[in-house]
């Protein structure tokens, strides 16, 4: 196997050097034992430590929301201040993101990774507790910056401690599962405790979690971070981070207020002014918080565009099919939870095959064809009625779908996070956990204005089952479009992957 000169961990371990191709011929960096061709207990047990991490706050995202109108009425939030409650953990985990993958390479991954542990539990007992507004929204706020803190750093960590080739892409594939998979399942969670016990129990299910990785994340987890000391740019840091602020708000107020609104407008605008002032601020800088070859990197630039793709287009179907099973089927918002249960066996499945579909046609190869198979799956659901049948043909192609996204994003994952140095793992993380967030904000907003555009062009008083069932069919073909026009695209621009050297085993 040949090992890389180039940049070191802490531990001596050196670190994978990058080719034009996205994929080094190298062992991957970080120190961690047992990077053979079967994981390792030591392996296996941080791969459980990491995965629960990230597991917890993917659920946190959904969670709530189907307990929104309780919480309003038991804490006192006034209807049209209730999208705070999920605005206030957005705006921090998209908005820190990309900051934290840095601070998380200069200070230490594994010391970033536990302060957003402990700040996860703190935070989750204030909302646990909370009988006032500013409480539960400091609680979310908290929630918030512990997932930007949490999970670049947890992903690097994963890469640390898995050497590029099959079992790192087997890892990142069961990471990709249960992110995906933590979505759903906070919707089905969320209806079961607000329901059986309390919504308070949202809050406090992270309690315990954040304990258990306190104190078997330090007996396993070791620290990886570069072995020459980093500068942090500032001004890069905060023209990106407001300007990620300002976009996630843009983007959420589009959803509640309209694309149209002065508020949305002014948010929209100065998050254009702010990240193109970031983009000179990057050309200039000594040490810049993103490298300019890494943004013109093609493996980088594809990989990151498919991942913000993908979660924009599946999140914002899982929005537009809960509307069409409460709305047109008229199911509970329990059941609408539960009738997505199908969809998260979907991504399990999926992020246990990505890794084999990517060994078989390579990350290119995974990319386009699941964009391909995705987009086939969610077209066929224009052929929703209100008729109850149709709940079947909503839980085959949303299995279906369900695991071609996940392919996907395990080759998103893959494809922009290898074949760099050990010095910029954590900012490559970073930016894939931002596209991630980004596409998570994106599309709900984009699918509600055209389901709220053919609703306005049905006139005043429009919004009986069959009408809103043609604004959802009509959002559901433009999703499927976005998911076959990124399968063009990726087939014709993405460069295939240096080959690889594979260990023997």
């Amino acid at each position: 196997m040949t090992i890389p000169s180039g940049p070191h961990t802490e531990s001596g371990t050196p670190a994978a050097a990058p080719d034009g191709g996205g994929r080094p011929s190298g062992a991957g960096s970080g120190g961690a034992p047992g990077t053979g061709a079967t994981m390792s207990r030591h392996q296996r047990i941080a791969l459980v430590v990491l995965l629960t991490a990230g597991f917890t706050l993917a659920v946190d995202f959904s969670i709530l929301n189907v307990a929104l109108p309780v919480i309003g009425r038991e804490v006192g939030f006034a209807l049209e201040n209730l999208q705070w409650i999920a605005t206030a953990f957005s705006l921090c985990a998209a908005g820190l993101t990309l900051l934290s993958g840095r601070v998380a390479d200069l200070l230490g991954r594994r010391r970033v990774f536990f302060t957003g542990m402990a700040l996860l539990g703190i935070a989750s007992l204030a909302g646990g507790i909370a009988t006032e507004p500013a409480l539960l929204l400091a609680a979310r706020v908290g929630q918030g910056i512990a997932t930007a803190l949490v999970i670049p750093s947890a992903l690097a960590l994963l890469l640390a401690a898995f050497e590029e080739g099959p079992l790192r892409e087997k890892a990142l594939g069961l990471n990709g599962a249960l992110m995906a998979a933590g979505f759903t399942t906070g919707a089905v969670l969320g209806g079961l405790l607000t329901d059986i016990l309390s919504w308070r129990w949202a809050f406090f299910l992270n309690i315990p979690v954040a304990l258990g990785v306190l104190i078997a994340g330090p007996l396993v987890l070791h620290e990886s971070r570069p072995a020459t000391r980093q500068t942090l740019d500032v001004p890069g840091a905060i023209t990106v981070t407001l300007g990620l602020f300002a976009l996630v708000l843009g983007l959420t107020q589009a959803a509640e207020t309209g694309w149209t609104s002065p508020l949305t407008l002014l948010a929209l605008g100065a998050a254009a002014v702010l990240l193109a002032s970031f983009v000179l601020v990057e050309r200039r800088a000594a040490a810049p918080l993103v490298p300019l070859w890494m943004a013109r990197r093609p493996a980088i630039a594809w990989g990151n565009l498919a991942g913000l793709a993908a979660f924009a287009t599946e999140t914002s179907l899982v929005f537009l099919l809960t509307l069409y099973v409460q709305r047109v089927l008229g199911y509970s918002p329990l059941g609408a939870g539960l009738a997505f249960a199908v969809l998260g066996l979907g991504t399990v499945l999926g992020g246990l095959l990505g890794p084999r579909v990517i060994a078989l046609f390579g990350t290119k190869g995974a990319l386009a064809g699941g964009f391909a198979v995705q987009a086939a799956a969610t077209g066929v659901l224009v052929l929703l009625s209100s008729e109850p049948g149709s709940l079947i043909l909503l839980l085959i192609a949303t299995f279906v779908g369900g695991v071609a996204n996940l392919v996907v994003i395990v080759g998103f994952t893959v494809t922009a996070t290898s074949g760099l140095p050990d010095t910029e793992q954590g900012l490559a993380t970073g930016l894939a956990t931002m596209s991630q967030q980004i596409g998570i904000t994106l599309g709900i907003p984009i699918m509600s204005a055209i389901v709220t555009a053919h609703l306005t062009s049905m006139g005043a008083g429009a919004s009986g089952p069959d009408v809103i069932l043609g604004g959802l069919t009509t959002a559901i073909l433009v999703n499927a479009g976005v998911c076959l026009a990124m399968a063009v695209l990726l087939a014709a621009f993405l460069r295939r992957p240096a080959a690889r050297t594979r260990t023997t085993p």
